[in-house]
């Protein structure tokens, strides 16, 4: 029996209050807008007015008289609605400015702005209205970290809810807290993520780069988005500044709890961290390889190979996405190593995407044990991180992760072949997408073209329920649309 048991009142005063939040993050761009006369601000003052008002209308009158409890099933789903609302609603800014010509494309931007995949569907970025393209990149800091996690930081009256909330939207993956207070947790997160942020700017400024391009390029980096201001991508940033976005790339890539640690001192810490130490290694040994397969290629190796190799692979095992001016050899090798970050990712708790360090790792040590068992029945083993026990549950909730995640891809990719693309562009594309990695130039080397544009509108809204999927790790996506989810759960 089906009985309407989920509290909409809430979950329509929570959506209220970030479309709120969200017409007055386009102040800021608006202020750019207006500082350089690119004729945007009427646009952008028109989205954020439509969405100011949905938004009071959601808190105000659908959201009135909601009581502040939040059970688990209504969690997931309201981290689903919110993640399909928030990004139309930012289509809105690209068709006001008419930036594009239709919904779709405005939505794909949108989509693809908020989840951190940085695909994009505009051309001639250096003639786009500098107040837009603030937006863009703002749309991804802002979903880099998480747009629920807004909800959590702010309402403290949701008390247990803010937990569910908070596991709703890391689904995939167990968390470290920060403080065991959850909205203090996510406080400190904010704090951590915004002075990346910061500093990051304050280099790139001081560099000598131009204010929007160094707004945007920072805010871009921490989150891992990868959208950039120009079509050339960072070819034109200088030696000190590309280093800069790598270094940042690498600090995106790594756990927010493991940075917080060290900004504070706990360096013991951070050096127990196993995944930690396996981000390390895959990034030095992958760093390693594509240093000696360009050598080889070039037949000598100088330190433009060794920055490009330091660069790429940042941008690829964190799911940053920035591309630079591509060596004019590029190996095999470089293509199938960068090719298999993209699917493993950066670490849990980042704002990197992929399957994610930490599960690999749990999953290759539950394969060690079984494989063990087999030679030594009597053994007892378990599967150990950083000293703690990983249930049983956990081990097999990644299994099911693993499925579902290459099962989008493969039928990802399906669909893309049956919309007219190629088999190798259509796998590199699922692919690229889910992991929240968007545009790569080890993916043009696999013989795939990345020109969105081009794409049949079905094609293009199948890349964002990838990105989608990707984003939001899978299980809150499948979940609600299982027919046991809707039963009576009080």
């Amino acid at each position: 029996m089906f009985r309407p048991t989920f509290n909409f009142r809430l979950a329509f005063r929570l959506l209220g209050m970030l479309l709120i939040i969200m017409a007055l993050a386009m102040v800021f761009p608006v202020g750019v807008s207006l500082y350089f006369g690119d004729g945007s601000q009427f646009g952008l003052i028109a989205s954020a007015l439509v969405i100011l008002m949905v938004g009071l209308f959601l808190r105000n009158f659908l959201g009135v008289g909601a009581t502040y409890e939040l059970h688990e099933k209504e969690s997931f789903w309201f981290t689903a609605v919110i993640w399909l609302v928030i990004p139309m609603m930012g289509a809105l800014p690209y068709l006001f400015t008419s930036t594009v010509s239709n919904f779709t494309d405005a939505a794909f931007e949108s989509f693809s702005g908020f989840t951190t995949t940085g695909s994009s569907v505009l051309s001639g970025l250096e003639s786009k209205p500098q107040g837009l393209l603030v937006w863009r990149s703002v749309s991804q800091w802002v979903g880099g970290l998480g747009l629920i996690l807004f909800v959590v930081a702010i309402l403290h009256r949701l008390n247990e809810g803010s937990a569910r909330l908070y596991e709703a939207e890391f689904s995939g993956t167990l968390q470290r807290r920060l403080h065991p207070r959850m909205a203090r947790n996510v406080v400190l997160m904010w704090a951590v993520y915004s002075a990346l942020s910061l500093a990051l700017f304050l280099l790139l400024f001081f560099a000598g780069n131009s204010f929007v391009d160094s707004l945007c390029t920072a805010l871009s980096t921490v989150s891992t988005g990868g959208f950039m201001t120009h079509d050339a991508g960072l070819a034109g940033f200088s030696n000190f500044s590309m280093g800069c976005i790598t270094f940042f790339m690498f600090l995106s890539g790594i756990n927010l709890a493991v940075l917080f640690c060290f900004f504070t001192g706990r360096w013991r810490q951070v050096r127990n961290d196993e995944e930690f130490k396996r981000y390390l290694l895959v990034l030095v040994a992958s760093v390693l390889l594509c240093i000696i397969a360009f050598s080889i290629a070039e037949k000598h190796m100088g330190w433009s190979t060794v920055s490009f190799s330091l660069f790429h692979i940042a941008s690829t095992i964190s799911t940053c996405g920035f591309y630079t001016s591509s060596p004019s050899v590029w190996p095999m090798m470089v293509s199938v190593v960068t090719f298999l970050l993209i699917f493993l990712g950066a670490s849990a708790g980042s704002t990197g995407g992929g399957l994610k360090i930490k599960r690999i790792m749990i999953l290759a040590r539950y394969v060690r044990n079984y494989f063990v068992r087999m030679i030594h029945p009597r053994a007892v083993l378990s599967v150990k991180v950083n000293g703690k026990v990983v249930e049983d549950l956990y081990v097999i909730r990644i299994f099911s992760y693993i499925f579902l995640y290459l099962l989008f891809v493969a039928v990802g990719a399906l669909v893309l072949t049956i919309c007219g693309s190629d088999i190798p562009n259509a796998l590199c594309m699922a692919a690229a997408n889910i992991s929240n990695l968007g545009p790569s130039p080890v993916i043009n080397n696999l013989g795939a073209s990345l020109d969105y544009i081009q794409l049949q509108p079905f094609a293009k809204w199948t890349m964002m329920v990838l990105m989608l999927a990707g984003r939001l790790e899978v299980f809150a996506i499948v979940s609600i649309f299982l027919p046991a989810y809707w039963r009576v759960t009080r």
